[in-house]
């Protein structure tokens, strides 16, 4: 299965270490009980986009498909609001409305090469950005 046919593709560690040695994560937005990367998380059935985010450190590698847009709303008001920092994992579409509405409002760090998911035959077929969004950083 290539990662365009599912949403629920699981970090890589040499990926995920890093940032939460760096920022110290206390939940995973968007996970299943086989990959979350932290202990608190919230599942398809809790519905993250409807759960409070407020002064958290939140992992998010969200669903890339087009509910990605109010994902990354989510992520982006979770900081401008309610103090929270978002680090999310994303595909680099800079043509998209979603990018340039939210991605480009926080830190931008792209990723060299092509990520091969947990679980996936192949690298993904498109290129990834981490975004960090942080409370009095967003713009």
């Amino acid at each position: 299965m290539s990662p365009g046919t599912t949403y629920e593709w699981e970090t890589p560690d040499h990926i995920f270490k890093p940032l939460h040695e760096e920022f110290g994560f206390t939940l995973d937005a968007c996970a299943t009980p086989n990959n979350a990367k932290c202990p608190s998380y919230f599942s398809i059935a809790d519905d993250g986009l409807e759960q409070p985010w407020d002064d958290e450190v939140v992992w998010m590698n969200p669903p890339y498909g087009r509910v990605i847009a109010r994902w990354m709303r989510e992520a982006y008001e979770a900081a401008a609001k309610f103090g929270s920092t978002v680090v999310c994992l994303i595909p680099a579409r800079t043509d998209a409305a979603w990018w340039h509405d939210c991605a480009m409002k926080g830190e931008v760090r792209f990723i060299r090469g092509r990520i091969k998911f947990v679980g996936a035959k192949h690298n993904a077929p498109f290129p990834s950005a981490v975004v960090v969004f942080r409370s009095g950083e967003v713009g």
